[in-house]
């Protein structure tokens, strides 16, 4: 698989060759700088454009193997000779320009107000740029604006928007690499959420898998699923982070699908990771149901392709209540222990066409509550 660079790494990249370019009158058509990651970026360089006191560049952003909406962006820079000085210090101001966005809600990397370029490609930009005015023996202060190429248009595109970060995309980064199939972004995307919330005053959090189920949730409850954090698969990761955070509350509600698999203790519930939805359904009827009717009922969940279909034989045989109420016995067993006993935990479990299909204790309370503090 193939790596690719970060927008963080392609900032840097872009400040450096700009300032290069500004301070020595050269050409610079290819650049490298060092990630935080220790890979070595060769950046080629676009769009040149030189003015009195200033040049500006890009670079393209790649994302290697596991491309996301910024792949094919061009992340500009606009190096601007602000003050000349003659004590030998230089001194870096960073901006957000056009395409980039800036910060409106508190618990992420930046302060309200400021441009969404996070710490790390700030301090990859300082420390590029600095190298070449070292070289250049300047002495002075530059203004470095970063900008994106249709990065508004982007920034719909990305969780931006959920986050709180209007205007543009964010100048991200880490190790300045995009490693192919990251499941560390993901779990930081779910991390940032969190801590958002928390920042925000939220002593609980609604979680959800997705958004699936949205027109349920605002016809059952007026609660706007979309106000969750979402966790994708990782429901395990999910609950252990915000008990880490130190949030008293989760109230995790999903379809039947994914929740299905916590009953049995998978805590990510990606297909490639287990996929035993039919087998945990027939042990729940094999528990809740009496008598010898339950073994025809749990051989045809267990030839069934899709919970749908599987609800379906459960609502004829009059069984679907009492084997709900089953694997949400199961499902709370397995919250719970991955809870720990500091953090209350509920949740709330549907299906299209069925509605709500079991709900644990304290899950309707904690709706209301959070959705008294979202509304």
């Amino acid at each position: 698989m193939r790596y690719g660079f970060t927008t963080g790494s392609c900032a840097a990249a872009a400040a450096k060759a700009a300032v290069y370019m500004l301070l020595t009158g050269s050409e610079k058509k290819q650049i490298a700088i060092e990630t935080p990651g220790g890979i070595t970026y060769q950046a080629k360089i676009e769009e040149i454009r030189r003015q009195a006191g200033s040049v500006s560049c890009a670079v393209r952003k790649d994302g290697g193997d596991d491309p996301d909406v910024t792949t094919g962006a061009l992340i500009a820079a606009e190096a601007t000779i602000v003050e000349l000085r003659e004590d030998g210090l230089c001194q870096i101001r960073l901006c957000g320009g056009s395409g980039v966005g800036t910060v409106t809600k508190p618990g992420l990397d930046q302060p309200v107000g400021e441009a969404a370029i996070n710490r790390v490609p700030r301090l990859m930009i300082e420390k590029e740029v600095m190298e070449v005015c070292r070289t250049a023996d300047f002495s002075g202060v530059l203004l470095i604006e970063i900008s994106v190429r249709g990065g508004e248009a982007l920034a719909q595109k990305t969780m931006n928007p959920r986050l709180g970060i209007v205007g543009g995309i964010s100048i991200l980064g880490t190790s300045g690499v995009v490693e192919p199939m990251s499941t560390r972004a993901l779990l930081d995307t779910i991390r940032v959420e969190l801590r958002q919330k928390r920042a925000e005053g939220y002593e609980a959090v609604p979680v959800a898998p997705g958004n699936y189920g949205l027109a349920f949730m605002k016809n059952t409850y007026g609660f706007n699923l979309d106000l969750s954090v979402k966790c994708g698969n990782y429901i395990g990761e999910t609950v252990t982070m915000a008990a880490e955070m130190g949030f008293c509350g989760v109230l995790l509600t999903g379809h039947i699908g994914k929740l299905v698999k916590v009953s049995g203790g998978i805590m990510n519930t990606h297909s490639r990771e287990a996929d035993c939805r039919m087998e945990l359904l027939a042990a729940a009827v094999m528990r809740a149901l009496p008598g010898d009717d339950k073994f025809a009922l749990a051989e045809k969940i267990l030839r069934c392709g899709v919970t749908q279909e599987a609800l379906c034989y459960l609502k004829q045989a009059g069984a679907l209540d009492a084997v709900m109420r089953e694997l949400m016995d199961k499902i709370m067993f397995y919250l719970k222990k991955r809870a720990g006993n500091d953090m209350e935990i509920a949740c709330l479990m549907y299906a299209d066409g069925y509605g709500e299909l079991a709900r644990s204790d304290g899950a309707v309370r904690m709706l209301k509550e959070l959705s008294f503090v979202t509304a």
